[in-house]
């Protein structure tokens, strides 16, 4: 098995401390940033794949021309589980090793795409918001699954979308349609993109599928690189 990544030294091991790193952190996500321009340059997707029985954790980071959509690059990491699960504090889980992967990359990732949250979370610090602030990087989540936010069914066109709406009346989010008739992905900023950004980039990442072709190759990629590591190491 290659080098393991280890659970970084000082990384919250409680849940209590989890929460005050998000609240230390939250305030330092840039939310007045457009972004890149959707369909120019580069594209990452980052996914990661579990086994819990072995402790491990396989992140993958798939860097796509955002034009062509055809894959540039590719790297994967294997590392210890950082953090036990705890709803809204999956980020916790996936950082360590998700950067990682970020950081083997040959190249500047460009936008980064998560399968999760940005502002669309309970304390509206996500891992796409997580990940960009202690990257730097431009980052977005297109979750499969709402959160805990309410929304009307948007339009059954591709295209057609619905605000995310927070208890207290703040749209953190969009379900959107990637496709016709088919269930909405749920799109929020996480850092250093605007919301309608966001949207815009998912839409383009999905021309034949619900989920952004980033997603479904680094989705693809990650459980490639566990089955590998599960097999090297026994």
């Amino acid at each position: 098995m290659s080098t393991l990544i280890e659970v970084p030294a000082g990384w919250p091991a409680t849940e209590a401390a989890a929460l005050a790193v998000q609240d230390e952190l939250r305030d330092r996500v840039v939310r007045d940033e457009t972004g890149p321009e959707p369909g120019t340059g580069l594209v990452t997707g980052v996914d990661v794949a579990y086994d819990d029985e072995r402790d491990l954790v396989a992140a993958a980071a798939v860097v796509l021309d955002a034009r062509t959509l055809d894959v540039v690059e590719e790297a994967t990491a294997i590392g210890r589980v950082s953090f036990p699960y705890v709803p809204g504090l999956l980020a916790f889980r996936e950082v360590p090793t998700v950067m990682a992967a970020l950081a083997s990359l040959r190249r500047g990732p460009g936008l980064v795409v998560c399968d999760g949250y940005g502002r669309a979370h309970p304390r509206r610090f996500g891992l796409a918001s997580h990940l960009g602030v202690l990257t730097g990087l431009p980052v977005i989540g297109v979750a499969k699954n709402p959160f805990t936010f309410s929304y009307a069914e948007p339009g059954a066109a591709r295209g057609e979308s619905a605000p995310l709406v927070a208890d207290d009346g703040e749209e953190v989010g969009r379900a959107l349609r990637t496709q016709d008739g088919v269930k909405p992905v749920f799109v929020s900023a996480g850092h250093r993109v605007s919301l309608d950004n966001a949207c815009a980039h998912a839409l383009l990442l999905s021309p034949r599928y619900r989920i952004p072709e980033t997603t479904r190759r680094a989705d693809s990629l990650c459980r490639r690189a566990l089955a590998g590591a599960v097999a090297d190491g026994g």
